[in-house]
């Protein structure tokens, strides 16, 4: 599933088309994807125009001039292109099959944006700005890991008392919005941390946050300010709308590395893999503690 780098990539190459456009047109190609559309999406979508497009963790948040706010998410295999076609070549070859091809919204500035997604894990769905703290699926979200609200006192107030591990505590999206499982293992290794560590550790006997807690926000800033930087990582199904690759794969210190050495410096360990929590977690025994 795309991480946060991936849907902020994702948002900045739809940005300079979807903001100040007005949507002239709204095919709907299937009467749902995750959730069945609502009766009068179309509708409430037609004539309006894109005043800003934003992100909240994994969402991808388009304000409309009425009011209304479309929430879009890209599930497992969800994307979005500009124009008819991809542009470039990818890592991983993106699905470009039209069956495929669920959502098309037409823009008065003639371009069109076309939402694929073959395993339809995705969804959409219009909330009225006035409604959005009491929104299902943003409720309770934590903060921005990129945002000002999150520091060490706050993940460290997040986590005291937890008896999950830290790997698991990063996953929680009340804990800390937008992480997946790949930026959870890179910033777990940069931090030195270990997954299976109590993510109690994080905060002292008082609650104030340990140094372990300020290693971590600081490697999770640094892991998702690079990513971003670079577009984000081509894994699987991510790619980005005008068809650019991503590269932070090739930055990637212990995901996917199992059996190589590990790369901290003066470290003789070797990335080992483990699975979680039903996920695989990538690690290195020695210098993650």
């Amino acid at each position: 599933m795309p991480e946060l780098p991936e849907v902020e990539t994702v948002r900045r190459g739809l940005q300079p088309v979807m903001e100040g456009a007005r949507i002239t047109r709204v095919e709907l190609r299937r009467a749902d994807l995750r959730f069945p559309f609502q009766p009068d999406f179309a509708a409430r979508l037609t004539g309006q125009r894109i005043v800003g497009l934003g992100r909240r963790a994994k969402f991808l948040m388009a304000d409309l001039a009425s009011g209304d706010v479309l929430m879009m998410h890209l599930g497992m295999s969800g994307s979005f292109r500009i124009g008819a076609v991809p542009v470039g070549a990818f890592h991983h070859p993106r699905n470009v099959e039209r069956v495929n091809d669920h959502v098309v919204l037409r823009l008065s500035s003639g371009k069109i944006i076309t939402y694929n997604d073959p395993r339809r894990f995705g969804f959409m769905k219009i909330v009225a700005r006035s409604a959005l703290d009491d929104e299902p699926l943003l409720k309770g979200l934590g903060p921005e890991p990129l945002g000002n609200a999150f520091d060490a006192a706050t993940l460290a107030k997040a986590c005291a008392g937890k008896t999950a591990s830290l790997k698991a505590a990063l996953l929680n999206q009340h804990v800390v919005a937008g992480l997946g499982n790949i930026y959870a293992a890179e910033t777990l290794h940069r931090a030195r941390l270990s997954p299976k560590r109590r993510a109690s550790t994080l905060a002292s006997h008082s609650g104030a946050p340990t140094d372990r807690a300020r290693q971590l926000v600081a490697a999770i800033r640094a892991v998702l300010t690079e990513a971003i930087a670079v577009g984000g990582a081509t894994l699987r199904n991510c790619r980005h709308p005008d068809g650019k690759l991503g590269y932070f794969q090739h930055s990637f210190e212990v995901y996917n590395h199992e059996g190589q050495p590990c790369t901290t410096p003066g470290c003789d360990g070797v990335v080992r893999r483990f699975v979680q929590n039903g996920r695989a977690t990538f690690w290195c025994p020695k210098c993650q503690k």
